[in-house]
C-alpha cells in the first residue's frame, strides 16, 4: 500500500512539474507542435501499411480485408534472380557515392575557411550552392543533354574511345555518371553545416600553433580536424543509416532496359513491382526489408561509434 501511494505521489509531483513547464514555455511547445503533427501523419500513420508486406494486398479489399499470406513475399524476393542483382547494385552505388561523395563537402569547409579573399569566397560558395536548388527532373535532363553521343562530355568521351552511343546506353558508365553528379549536387550544400562546425573553433588554438611555428597544413590536422571530428562522425552514423536508400527519383529518371543490370537498385524495383505490375504486398515486403537493414546498420554504425570515439545519436 505504501508502494502505492509513493507511485501516485510520484505520478502526482511529475504532473504538476509538467504543467508548469508548459505554462512557462507554452509558446515553444506551440511553435513545435505542426512539427509533430506532420511527423506523426506522414511518417507515423504510414507505418500501418506495413501490414501490406504479409497480405496479398488488393486495393479494392484494403488492409483488413486482404488475404494474409505471411513471410511469403520475403521468400519470393529473397529465392527471386533479381534479389542478387538488386541488393549489390544498391550496396556499390550507395557505398561508391559514400566514399567519393563524403569528404568533398569537408574539403570543401577546410578550403573556404582558409580562403582570405572574400569576394572570391561568396562566388565559390554561390556556385557551388546553387546545383541544390535546381530541380531534381530539371539536373537529369542537364545530365543525359552532356552525356548524349553529341553532348559536350559524350562527345568527348566518344572521341576518346571510338563508342558513339550516348554514355547513359552503356552499363559501365552508369556509376561515374551518378557519383560525380551527386557530388556535384551536394557538395555546396552539405558544406555548410561543417562551415558552421568550423565557426566554432576556438581562435586561441590557431594562435598557440603559430607560435609554436605551426604551419597551415600542420594547424588543419592537428586542430581543425579534431575540432570538427564529432560533426564529421555524426553525418557519418546518418549517412550510413541510410546507405540501402539510394535515391530512386534520380535513378528512375535516369535509367533505362538497357543498363537494368548495373542501375537497378532495391527502390528502383519497388516502384516497379508497385506501381507498373501493381504487385503492391510484394511491394511493401521488398520495402521493409530495405527498411530492415537500414535500421540494423544505423544501430551497428551508431554502437561502434559509440564504443571507438565516444561519439552517438543516442
Amino acid at each position: 500500500m505504501e508502494l502505492l501511494a509513493s507511485k501516485k505521489r510520484q505520478k502526482g509531483k511529475a504532473l504538476q512539474s509538467w504543467r508548469r513547464d508548459f505554462r512557462k514555455n507554452g509558446s515553444l511547445y506551440l511553435l513545435v507542435l505542426p512539427v509533430v503533427i506532420f511527423y506523426f501523419i506522414f511518417n507515423y500513420m504510414p507505418m500501418y501499411g506495413v501490414l501490406m508486406s504479409f497480405q496479398d494486398f488488393s486495393p479494392r479489399l484494403g488492409i483488413g480485408g486482404s488475404e494474409w499470406v505471411g513471410l511469403q513475399h520475403f521468400r519470393r524476393f529473397l529465392g527471386s534472380t533479381d534479389f542478387q542483382r538488386v541488393f549489390f547494385n544498391t550496396l556499390k552505388i550507395s557505398f561508391s557515392t559514400l566514399i567519393c561523395e563524403f569528404p568533398t563537402p569537408i574539403l570543401l569547409a577546410l578550403m573556404l575557411n582558409e580562403m582570405q579573399n572574400r569576394h572570391i569566397k561568396k562566388v565559390v560558395q554561390t556556385l557551388s550552392y546553387l546545383p541544390h536548388f535546381i530541380s531534381l527532373v530539371v539536373i537529369c535532363g542537364m545530365i543525359k543533354t552532356f552525356v548524349a553521343n553529341d553532348g559536350l562530355i559524350g562527345s568527348v568521351i566518344a572521341q576518346m574511345t571510338g563508342n558513339n552511343s550516348s554514355l547513359l546506353m552503356q552499363a559501365n558508365k552508369f556509376l561515374p555518371i551518378y557519383v560525380l553528379s551527386s557530388i556535384w549536387q551536394a557538395v555546396g550544400w552539405e558544406s555548410i553545416i561543417y562551415l558552421a562546425a568550423l565557426a566554432g573553433v576556438d581562435p586561441q588554438l590557431y594562435e598557440a600553433a603559430e607560435i609554436d611555428g605551426a604551419g597551415r597544413i600542420r594547424k588543419i590536422i592537428n586542430i581543425t580536424l579534431p575540432s570538427i571530428s564529432t560533426t564529421i562522425v555524426t553525418m557519418l552514423i546518418l549517412r550510413l543509416g541510410k546507405v540501402m536508400n539510394v535515391g530512386y527519383e534520380k535513378i528512375i529518371l535516369l535509367y533505362n532496359e538497357v543498363i537494368y543490370d548495373t542501375s537497378d537498385v532495391i527502390s528502383t524495383y519497388v516502384y516497379r513491382m508497385g506501381f507498373e505490375n501493381q504487385d503492391w504486398g510484394y511491394s511493401a515486403a521488398v520495402g521493409l526489408f530495405n527498411s530492415a537493414i537500414n535500421l540494423v546498420l544505423l544501430v551497428f554504425t551508431n554502437t561502434i561509434s559509440k564504443k571507438m570515439s565516444g561519439t552517438s545519436l543516442w
